[in-house]
């Protein structure tokens, strides 16, 4: 699912590049950690880890977004980042929203993982993509 979110391009330098080193990311709380490194570093608060929070932080305007119309968002070792947040971490994210006494919506966390189970639906990393080129002014390119 890579490459049909993925703009391999030459690098831009009229953009303001920010750099994720996906070799940092073995997991979802590292992930988060590399995320806030990179985007919170002059921020005196971070961002938790969700996907919401992923996506409200791409929007601007705090951060290494703050004044940024648009960026070249570089994921350097994209490949391993797919790999840690593949089937078995999207399997177990979703299986810690369906624990007794959730707060989530669990048939739509039941669906999810169904979808997941049956190879059809997206892993956390997809996800992650597709949360990205919902965002316009952020050109990301992924490298191996």
């Amino acid at each position: 699912m890579l490459d049909d979110y993925t703009r391999v391009q030459n690098v831009d330098f009229m953009k303001k590049q920010i750099v994720l080193n996906g070799q940092a990311i073995n997991d979802l709380p590292s992930f988060y950690q590399e995320i806030n490194r990179v985007f919170m570093a002059e921020e005196d608060w971070e961002i938790g880890p969700s996907l919401d929070a992923l996506n409200d932080l791409l929007y601007g305007g705090f951060g290494a977004l703050k004044d940024q119309d648009e960026i070249q968002l570089v994921w350097q070792h994209s490949s391993h980042s797919q790999k840690a947040l593949g089937y078995e971490t999207t399997k177990a994210y979703y299986e810690a929203k369906l624990q007794p006494g959730s707060p989530f919506n669990v048939s739509l966390f039941q669906e999810k993982l169904r979808e997941l189970e049956s190879g059809s639906g997206p892993t956390y990393f997809d996800l992650i993509l597709e949360i990205i080129a919902e965002h316009p002014t952020i050109e990301l390119v992924a490298l191996n």
